[in-house]
């Protein structure tokens, strides 16, 4: 049997069925559907790890305002794509993968034939213009590969990409009216004023090039690319959907047919051919920051010919390389398919973000290169700090490396003197709270990967940042040591997460023998004792003349102090301190039965309900799961003497919180979040504090693994006597000596070997 891990193909009905024969051929799976029911907000995409091109297809329109108001209904579409829905729109190049905000979905293109229809129609009345339903019976999702009958059409669209390239490949009836449409109106969490301007330009019957300026959750961003055909069109046009009063002496030409210049806010074009019966009509799309010569550039080096096929097996070969980093064997497929598909999630972000020459656009909007390094946007830093930068420090740690540096290149453009917050396509969108670059950075220069950079520089980025004032209350922080509540919103979670923070802090100022740095941070990391109201056992909010909010509700997650959570889940959240927390709560007895209660008591919908992120599918008790204040809230009886429990915890919410089914996922994957956690806790330990070297242990869910180390090592995890009911742990082995602890070391995995868990389903004594 060959090690490399191989890639099913998720078979969703009779149109694409696979060889019976070969099926068993077909070891390890991803699903690349997992997760695009109820509040996944992934999408079936053609892109390959890290990705500039997500190529996907978007379902229905829908806007970001609804009379003037915000429009609920957007959110389900923060990746473009619903299972539900029964048409689909087109196809465009660029998606977040699980965010619960949103932006993206620019360029949009969709194969028709017949009349032509500019208007994407409704999915009431899809006549109504040029979207298309389909079926899952006749859809195919693999990484890298998309296809899809267009029913109303009789189309057949595939998909593939490399990093920078959408490939397309449309087959066609027989028809003299066909058409490929290009919308530079069309986006994700669109609004009236998105588009600031589009401009394309028909360079020849072949290549078209052009950029599209949008404001949005990024409020100034600029994407060009190139767009060649295989096939010449014979004619070509496009109508412009402005209302602006000034025409200019652009009037003396019929810019709607066939004139090679389309510039305006908002714009449809399209291309006309004449197909013969299962006529392909292919697209190389390329994308760039910089400039539509980058987009060329882009598009000659990674697709110089227009072999479908070839490059579709070369970007799936790219996805066995990256998956094969871990390699599992599972008590049963579905677990097993469940860890490849959390896998895969886990690399489609961040993406690169610069040319084949390392040209990018940087956030003072200047062009920048690349030197030594490749650049990288999509930072979701409040979400992906926990558990997914983390892994890349095992799995990834040169890309994670070249993350940090392009971090520090955002640091070095801002304004501010600011790491990124929430950044993407050369925007600071400042969505979220604290400033989680820093764990990040911490991360990796405590595990040893950032050996290549200037530690000093580094604290530099980090302490500039935590003292900018007029950053949400930082100011009020720095003076009173909290967030006062009266002065800012989600004051207990700011004051929380601003503390860990700052531990991170002190960590890289110890690394580098700062005394004095490191003394102010750890005193700074100490502010979460000012939240903590000793006489209910709760964080609480504090107003500004040092007193407690009244009408205070620890079950309320809403207008109580905290961002996406509540007291119960929040007041848990001192990932830096666990044993003095535990203290402060009443010690351990107490404590433990403060986190049973958590995960067995009951929430009434009123106390979340309106809050996008949390539904009652994420939660178990009280204990939130479909968001990320409380991913390590499980593993936190390990610093107690019942650590059984974190392996029932965590057990438990392995089974019931991820599958690999469309609705697989209990909330957003944030990025790849979710999915980290899954990776992590399945092969048995997970980060609980970012920046010390320490993985609290859990309950493997793998019967082995074999992680393959970029330093050239490989750590085997063996697990005896695996079985569903066997769920805790009798004794680890390192090496063949036993640990009396309860977490593993860095060092412990990178220089590989092998570390053994014995299970049973007995509660160890």
């Amino acid at each position: 049997m060959n090690n490399r891990i191989l890639i099913l193909a998720i078979f969703l009905g009779s149109f694409f069925s696979i060889n019976a024969q070969n099926q068993e051929a077909y070891i390890d799976f991803v699903n690349p559907l997992v997760g695009t029911k109820n509040m996944g907000h992934t999408y079936p995409g053609a892109t390959v790890p890290f990705g500039m091109v997500q190529l996907s297809a978007e379902t229905d329109t829908v806007q970001y305002e609804d009379n003037g108001q915000y429009n609920g209904d957007v959110y389900k579409y923060c990746s473009g794509y619903q299972y539900d829905d029964k048409t689909i729109v087109g196809f465009s190049h660029t998606h977040f993968s699980g965010t619960g905000h949103s932006d993206l979905g620019d360029f949009l293109v969709m194969p028709t034939v017949g009349e032509l229809k500019l208007n994407p129609g409704t999915s009431k009345n899809p006549e109504s213009g040029y979207r298309s339903r389909f079926s899952h019976d006749n859809e195919l999702a693999e990484p890298a590969y998309y296809k899809v009958l267009l029913d109303d059409y009789n189309i057949l669209a595939e998909h593939t990409a490399t990093n920078r390239v959408g490939f397309h490949q449309y087959t066609f009836p027989e028809s003299d009216n066909s058409h490929i449409i290009l919308d530079l109106i069309s986006g994700i969490y669109n609004h009236k004023e998105k588009n600031v301007w589009t401009f394309v330009r028909v360079e020849n019957d072949t290549l078209i090039t052009g950029y599209r300026q949008t404001n949005g959750w990024a409020r100034t961003k600029t994407v060009y690319f190139a767009m060649v055909f295989s096939k010449p069109f014979y004619q070509y046009g496009h109508k412009k959907y402005d209302n602006s009063i000034y025409k200019g002496f652009w009037r003396k030409f019929d810019e709607t047919k066939n004139f090679p210049e389309m510039a305006g806010e908002n714009i449809r074009a399209y291309f006309d051919f004449k197909t013969k019966k299962d006529e392909k009509i292919k697209i190389k799309f390329a994308l760039s920051s910089v400039s539509t010569e980058g987009a060329v550039k882009n598009l000659k080096y990674e697709t110089p010919n227009w072999d479908f096929e070839k490059v579709k097996a070369e970007s799936q070969e790219v996805w066995n390389k990256e998956l094969s980093k871990v390699e599992v064997e599972m008590m049963n497929k579905k677990d097993k398919e469940t860890f490849y598909t959390a896998l895969y999630h886990s690399f489609l972000g961040p993406i690169t973000y610069m040319d084949i020459d390392g040209a990018y656009r940087g956030l003072d909007q200047n062009i920048h290169y690349a030197k030594d390094f490749t650049n990288y946007t999509i930072f979701s830093l409040w979400d992906t700090y926990r558990a997914l930068h983390p892994l890349f420090n095992i799995i990834q740690p040169k890309r994670n490396a070249d993350m940090v540096k392009s971090m520090l290149a955002h640091y070095n453009q801002s304004v501010h003197k600011m790491l990124p917050v929430w950044s993407h396509y050369a925007n600071e969108n400042w969505c979220m709270i604290g400033y989680h670059s820093v764990p990040v950075i911490a991360d990796a220069l405590i595990k040893g990967n950032l050996k290549d950079m200037d530690s000093k520089d580094l604290l530099e980025a980090c302490v500039n940042t935590s003292q900018y004032k007029p950053y949400d209350g930082l100011e009020y922080y720095m003076q009173k040591g909290f967030v006062p509540d009266d002065k800012n919103s989600s004051s207990v979670s700011k004051t929380l997460e601003y503390a860990y923070d700052d531990w991170c802090i002190a960590q890289i100022a110890n690394k580098i023998n700062n005394k004095d740095v490191a003394a102010e941070y750890q005193k700074r990391s100490q502010y979460f004792e000012n939240v903590y109201d000793e006489k209910i056992g709760f964080m609480r909010p504090k107003l500004s003349d040092g007193t407690w909010k009244k009408d205070f509700n620890t079950l309320s997650t809403h207008g109580q102090g905290f961002i996406e959570g509540n007291a119960w889940n929040y007041s848990l959240y001192v990932p830096h301190q666990p044993k003095q927390m535990i203290e402060m709560m009443g010690g351990e007895k107490k404590f433990v039965q403060h986190l049973d209660s958590l995960f067995t008591m009951h929430i009434d919908d009123k106390h979340f309900e309106g809050t996008e992120d949390i539904t009652r599918d994420g939660i178990i008790g009280n204990y939130v799961h479909g968001n990320e204040p409380g991913h390590h809230i499980p593993y936190l009886y390990n610093w107690t003497n019942t650590p059984y429990k974190t392996q029932e915890r965590v057990r438990m919410i392995m089974q019931t919180m991820y599958s690999n089914t469309v609705d697989g996922l209990c909330g957003n994957d944030d990025a790849g979040q979710m999915s980290a956690w899954y990776v992590f806790s399945a092969l048995g330990f997970y980060p609980v504090c970012p920046g010390s070297d320490q993985y609290a242990i859990g309950s493997p869910l793998v019967k082995s693994a074999k992680i393959n180390l970029e330093n050239g090592n490989q750590l085997i995890i063996d697990v005896r006597n695996q079985k569903p009911e066997n769920v805790y742990i009798e004794k680890v082995l390192i090496n063949g000596v036993e640990i009396k602890k309860n977490y593993l070391l860095h060092s412990d995995i990178v220089k590989g070997g092998r570390i053994i868990f014995y299970m049973s389903s007995n509660i160890p004594k």
